[in-house]
């Protein structure tokens, strides 16, 4: 079957990557391989479901500009197709005097960023948006929102195919080829060609990217974030969102509160390291996966370092009490009864073989071959923006 461009992945910034060349161009023909028999089967599926402002990222970053970016456009895109969502805001909370320097810079970054009507809080500030929050200083963010990313890529997939682009699922990618004028797709049902080729295949962007590329010198790290969920009784307790300043060490934003669209409030996640590329149990395991991970160089140099966090993260997948101990932080009355389990999601996290773990996003072009090696959140916020980006470098 031939294409004039083939895309590895159905997960939004596949289809988001599609839906922006389509715009650019529609008379070519694009398809989608996605080994799963969905959308947005994977991370997009198991997404939170937060609009990122773009608070976090560093000024001039990939994430700060196509957050920004990507925010506009995804709330254009909603209000054209009439998808639901909500801009609620959020605070980003300092429970000890240590947290507030990092605080302050996030404020600062965030104007860099440019985020309008910041607010920076006081303790007393903080209860007029959080009442039940005991944070000593802290930050409120008005842009955040709330949304189904699910039904976002729902849409996308939708309007790609009205513009006689194909989505072909149950296709699990084991080769490519690239000759003189074409590019060769094997999976495990059939064969596509094409002229160009872009992955952007989330937990095995590394494994796609080899078959291209050869050895380099970034590997996929599977985290499991884990989430319980507040009571019905309970949920008041969390107006929006609340979040803890993180730890600028890591890529992670740690344990924080989150109200859905569908009304039930999240707390977590936590960020353990998976036994399985997409293992969303405790007990889900592969040998091939964690091979890979354990004799990465970059994990090893990553685990030598920061082997108490880990341990600390373990702890608090498997004791209840450490988890809300967590969250007690943030909201000292929730109680381990107020809490049940909740879903868990997978981050496909970039480890370089340094032991950087890689933050911003990150995309290698090699000739008629895209990859999108590194994107994770806030990559569902910027989808059309990090589409944009992929549709200019091959148009």
């Amino acid at each position: 079957m031939k294409s004039d461009i083939i895309i590895i992945g159905a997960g939004i910034v596949g289809l988001a990557t599609a839906l922006s060349i389509l715009e650019k161009n529609p008379k070519l023909k694009i398809i989608i391989l996605e080994k799963e028999n969905r959308v947005a089967f994977h991370q997009t599926g198991h997404n939170s479901g937060v609009i990122h402002s773009g608070i976090y990222y560093k000024t001039g970053s990939l994430k700060a500009t196509n957050t920004r970016l990507g925010y506009e456009k995804l709330l254009n895109f909603c209000d054209e197709n009439q998808i639901k969502y909500e801009i609620c805001g959020k605070v980003i909370a300092a429970t000890k005097e240590d947290e507030i320097p990092y605080l302050k810079i996030l404020f600062e970054r965030g104007k860099a960023n440019g985020l309008q009507n910041l607010e920076y809080l006081d303790e007393k500030s903080i209860k007029n948006y959080e009442p039940n929050v005991a944070g000593i200083q802290g930050i409120y963010v008005p842009q955040t929102g709330i949304i189904n990313y699910t039904a976002v890529s729902e849409k996308y997939a939708e309007i790609i195919e009205e513009k006689g682009s194909e989505i072909h699922f149950n296709q699990k990618v084991i080769g490519i080829s690239e000759n003189l004028n074409s590019i060769e797709v094997f999976t495990q049902n059939g064969k596509f060609y094409a002229e160009k080729l872009i992955s952007c295949s989330g937990l095995f962007s590394d494994r796609i990217s080899q078959m291209t590329q050869g050895k380099i010198d970034i590997r996929i790290i599977p985290f499991r974030g884990e989430y319980y969920k507040l009571s019905e009784q309970k949920k008041n307790l969390v107006k929006n969102l609340v979040y803890p300043v993180p730890d600028p060490n890591f890529p992670f934003l740690g344990v924080h509160f989150t109200r859905m669209i569908s009304g039930e409030v999240e707390a977590g996640p936590n960020a353990v390291l998976s036994f399985k590329r997409e293992g969303y149990k405790k007990t889900d395991f592969d040998l091939t996966d964690s091979l890979e991970t354990f004799t990465w160089p970059g994990f090893r140099k990553v685990a030598k370092k920061y082997w108490k966090v880990g341990i600390g993260e373990f702890y608090r997948s498997y004791n209840k009490k450490a988890f809300v101990s967590a969250l007690q932080r943030l909201i000292p009355s929730i109680q381990e009864e107020d809490l049940t389990p909740g879903g868990s999601g997978i981050r496909a996290q970039a480890c370089k073989i340094n032991g950087e773990l890689l933050d911003d996003f990150a995309i290698l072009q090699d000739k008629n071959v895209i990859h999108v090696l590194n994107a994770p959140s806030p990559a569902a916020t910027a989808s059309l923006a990090i589409g944009e980006k992929i549709a200019n470098f091959v148009l």
